[in-house]
């Protein structure tokens, strides 16, 4: 059952879903998905560009209707004579097969008739020699006749009204490589209408050696033309591209055969080592050089028989326009902006070298096999051996898959997708290593309500994000050290059984433990009614002998409301209330801090001389009346920011010699009182004189302290007053005068209880 919970963790489900989610949004193939995938071939092509043919030996030229030819002959359309001079010319120079990247739907305004009707003023008779006279056109039609040219046909999106006929149909024929193989006018591009030439041109090139081709590109959404159909169907009949149907000229053959198999079409066979092979809906995969300025030829140049003609002999000539105002402007893998013919050249380019670019069949299923297998990886190896260790993994199963597919293109012009895959998974590590993140985080938020009852906030977040420290073992630190203990505590707890007594307790700690924590002091540890508390560990604290008397201050401004508290409760319940007493001592020193205990279990925790000074001070606090006694260390650091006065001069039990204990009496507005200072005189003066032994000045001095310290006259906010140190002095005094101490005497007075 325990290894079926791992197994199936909620991490994994997670994983497991995500990965169900990836497979079929491949399989899908959303438009955001493919254009991830055509963005990565296009990089392909960007780095590593089909070479660009050395100079005269591509099989492609292009005659071009350049800005300069449309400057030097004038605006386009040209006179269709024109065009049959510039046919004529190429063929003197041996080309071998023209074709018109331009559809001419309509005849030549400038044939004669057309003029004759269009002016004004001229009389009949030259009207009608002008009529009679042979038009642009039939010129045109006639060299189409003698040549091997092939006519553009446009298609068109919408139904056109046409009155021209059925358009000429050339030879397609199919072969099926299966029973179960595709019909293919299924997949190819269907077109509703054509833009075709007008009825002489288009007889014209209907004879052995010519042909007609449809000029028509199909970019991408982002207007990128990655995929050039070879075939469309319009009127249930196969018709070529323009590229094809040249290529088929140059061949000599009468046909052109497509294959096709159970995924779709396979390939354009045109002859014996011409086969080009297709996607599933007949379109190749050109692969990209970037633009040959070598193989345009400005149409000006033809016309005026200034060409080379070795640079036309053998070659294909395609007549199209780089000119941006006829707005035949592409943008290609490798180039932004080219003209829409570079296409057709490019694809005749790959045809003849035979370097298209393949997507196979099965490329699909292998990708979708990369995202399952790379996926499965993640979800089962992140949650068991973490996020350092499965990103070595993905690292590897990236690399692997982008350089396969890169080498596939490098070496076999291949085209696999790997970008989506690795996203996948790489989508599918991040998640699985968040949700670990989060469970690992919900567990030291566990951590931390758990221990935030007994360590400060600062130690608990430490011990969170460092559980390395949750080791035995200790530093030296100066730190200030607070006992804090409830006087006549057994009595108190007579009146109660266990269950109230826990919640009497409760009530006492949780005010006086929030006002240490929110001072950046470290809960030691609870002794029944008594706290052990210590700043300056774990975190620095800079002031931490100003924040543990504050603290003190503090903790004896929480009982009054305590008190007035547990006053009602009793009342309510009908017992005798006794106000709850604390007493506190604090002394500063260097003491050992860090884990104690055992392998097992250990406590953050202090030792050391000051600790047990501390507790000591906590104990004499009610034979002084004091509420806070502070060690020397403590008095130094603070004496200059809060009201103390001198206690004693005392060896504490355990001790072997005397230290000079304080009485914390206030805040700084305490101390600055004139009431307080007079105070913090005498008792100053007092102290030399009873050290001094003179010990009638001195029992003089303790009725002017008992005076100034009573209710009327103290200026403190504790409530207490100094009888209490006043009775404790004179009962000394009174047993010195009868038993004088040593003349070396320093003043030290030797405790006998804690």
């Amino acid at each position: 059952m325990k290894f079926l919970r791992r197994a199936f963790s909620f991490d994994r489900l997670i994983g497991l879903t995500m990965l169900t989610v990836f497979l079929v949004v491949y399989w899908t193939n959303p438009y955001p998905v493919e254009f991830l995938r055509n963005k990565t071939f296009d990089l392909f092509e960007q780095i590593h560009p089909r070479p660009i043919p050395a100079p005269g030996t591509s099989p492609v030229i292009i005659i071009d209707l350049d800005e300069a030819s449309l400057n030097e002959i004038g605006q386009w359309p040209w006179p269709r004579n024109i065009l049959a001079d510039m046919v004529r010319n190429l063929f003197i120079m041996g080309v071998g097969v023209v074709g018109f990247d331009i559809a001419f739907p309509e005849p030549d305004r400038m044939n004669p008739a057309v003029i004759a009707n269009s002016l004004a003023g001229i009389d009949d008779e030259t009207r009608d020699k002008l009529s009679q006279l042979a038009g642009n056109d039939e010129a045109f039609a006639n060299i189409i006749r003698q040549t091997r040219v092939v006519m553009g046909q446009a298609a068109y999106w919408e139904e056109l009204d046409t009155a021209k006929g059925p358009p000429v149909k050339k030879s397609v024929a199919e072969r099926r490589l299966s029973k179960d193989a595709v019909d293919p006018k299924l997949l190819l591009p269907n077109i509703p209408s054509l833009v075709r030439n007008i009825p002489i041109l288009e007889q014209a090139a209907a004879h052995k050696m010519g042909g007609h081709g449809i000029l028509s590109l199909l970019p991408e959404l982002d207007g990128i033309v990655r995929r050039v159909p070879t075939m469309f169907v319009y009127d249930g009949g196969y018709y070529p591209a323009l590229s094809i149907e040249m290529l088929r000229l140059a061949a000599g053959r009468q046909t052109v055969l497509i294959e096709t198999t159970f995924a779709g079409v396979n390939a354009i066979k045109i002859a014996k080592g011409l086969t080009i092979p297709t996607d599933k809906i007949g379109r190749v995969y050109p692969y990209y050089s970037r633009s040959d300025k070598a193989k345009y030829i400005p149409a000006k140049d033809v016309l005026n028989g200034t060409v080379d003609p070795s640079l036309i002999q053998g070659k294909l000539a395609l007549v199209g326009t780089s000119a941006v105002g006829l707005l035949d402007i592409r943008a290609i893998p490798t180039e932004g902006v080219v003209a829409g013919v570079e296409v057709h050249a490019q694809v005749i380019e790959n045809a003849l070298e035979q370097n298209f670019l393949i997507r196979p069949n099965y490329a699909d299923a292998v990708e979708m096999a990369l995202i399952l297998a790379g996926g499965l990886l993640m979800v089962i190896l992140v949650p068991w051996f973490g996020a350092k260790w499965a990103l070595v993994i993905f690292l590897l199963i990236a690399s692997s898959a982008g350089g396969t597919s890169w080498y596939m293109y490098i070496e076999h012009r291949m085209l696999f997708d790997a970008v989506f895959a690795v996203g996948s998974i790489l989508l599918l590590y991040s998640t699985l290593t968040f949700t670990g993140y989060a469970r690992e985080e919900a567990n030291r938020r566990q951590t931390r309500d758990a221990f935030s009852k007994y360590l400060s906030p600062d130690m608990v977040a430490k011990v969170a994000e460092n559980p390395d420290e949750l080791t035995l073992g200790g530093e030296s630190r100066e730190l200030t050290l607070l006992f804090c203990d409830v006087r006549g505590f057994t009595t108190i707890s007579e009146q109660f059984d266990a269950v109230g007594l826990t919640s009497l307790i409760n009530k006492l700690l949780t005010p006086l433990t929030n006002v240490i924590l929110a001072r950046q002091g470290t809960i030691d540890k609870y002794m029944g009614d008594c706290i052990m508390a210590f700043w300056n560990a774990p975190l620095d604290d800079a002031d931490h002998e100003y924040n543990g008397c504050t603290s003190a201050l503090a903790m004896l401004g929480e009982m009054g409301p305590l008190n007035d508290r547990l006053e009602q409760e009793a009342a309510e319940e009908g017992r005798k209330h006794i106000p709850l007493l604390v007493g506190l001592g604090l002394n500063s020193g260097t003491c050992v801090v860090g884990n104690m205990g055992s392998d097992q279990r250990f406590d953050y925790s202090v030792l050391g001389d000051p600790v047990n000074l501390a507790a000591r001070l906590e104990g004499q606090s009610k034979s002084y009346g004091m509420n806070v006694v502070l060690g020397p260390t403590t008095n130094e650091a603070v004496e200059d920011r809060l009201a103390t006065i001198d206690l004693d001069f005392i060896q504490v039990k355990g001790k072997t010699s005397g230290t000079y204990i304080y009485g914390l009496m206030g805040d700084l507005e305490i101390k600055n009182k004139p009431e307080f200072i007079n105070v913090q005189t005498k008792i100053r003066e007092f102290m030399d004189t009873y050290r001094a032994q003179k010990f009638d000045e001195a029992l003089v001095m303790l009725n002017e302290i008992r005076i100034l310290g009573n209710e009327e006259n103290r200026p403190w906010i504790l409530e207490i007053t100094l009888d209490v140190v006043c009775d404790l002095y004179e009962e000394r005094i009174a047993e010195y005068k009868e038993t004088p101490p040593a003349a070396d005497w320093d003043g030290v007075f030797i405790a006998t209880s804690k």
